[in-house]
């Protein structure tokens, strides 16, 4: 049982570790404006690739980010 246990735990560890780090495409967040032309906060931004990422929103072009962001409001600032 103890064996088990700490299989358990060690598999919790490494699940918890792989969702640790950044969402992807938060690097160049400053490009991004809403239509207003209000950068997105780290939040509104995360949340925004995060729905990309799971396919939450259906882009025309299949699993590209930028096409993605474009299709719920944010524009690529120059």
């Amino acid at each position: 049982m103890p064996r088990l246990a700490l299989v358990l735990m060690l598999c919790l560890a490494a699940c918890a570790e792989s969702d640790s780090g950044p969402p992807a495409g938060l690097g160049d967040m400053q490009d991004w404006r809403f239509a207003s032309g209000k950068p997105p906060t780290h939040a509104e931004y995360a949340a925004v690739v995060a729905a990309c990422q799971d396919g939450a929103v259906k882009s025309s072009k299949a699993g590209a980010l930028d096409a993605c962001l474009a299709d719920l409001g944010l524009k690529r600032v120059p």
